[in-house]
């Protein structure tokens, strides 16, 4: 199975968000909501042309110590958000899956 994207709204505020699932189902990047369909597939055309870029990533650490990263578009926009990952090397990894499946 490939990754793919999901596209879903939300029943408690009615924004749309999606979210980059790998080939074994695990989230590897989600959005933050929008208010409008259209901007959330605007939102996956935008993880789609700016993942491939390791300048877009911010690889970040949690108050809690948690490594995780945030995927930018060239204009400081955040896109994306990984979830928390237990170490610098798998944050690291899913980074390369959303560079290699976005």
């Amino acid at each position: 199975m490939s990754a793919r994207y999901e596209l879903f709204r939300s029943n408690q505020n009615a924004h749309y968000y999606f979210r980059l699932k790998a080939g074994n189902g695990e989230i590897i990047l989600q959005s933050e909501g929008y208010l409008n369909k259209d901007g959330a597939e605007n939102g996956v055309e935008s993880v789609r042309q700016h993942s491939p870029m390791d300048r877009c990533y911010d690889r970040k650490t949690s108050t809690a110590g948690q490594p995780y990263f945030v995927l930018k578009a060239l204009n400081g926009q955040t896109i994306g958000k990984s979830q928390m990952y237990s170490s610098t090397y798998a944050r690291d990894t899913g980074i390369e899956s959303v560079k290699a499946n976005g």
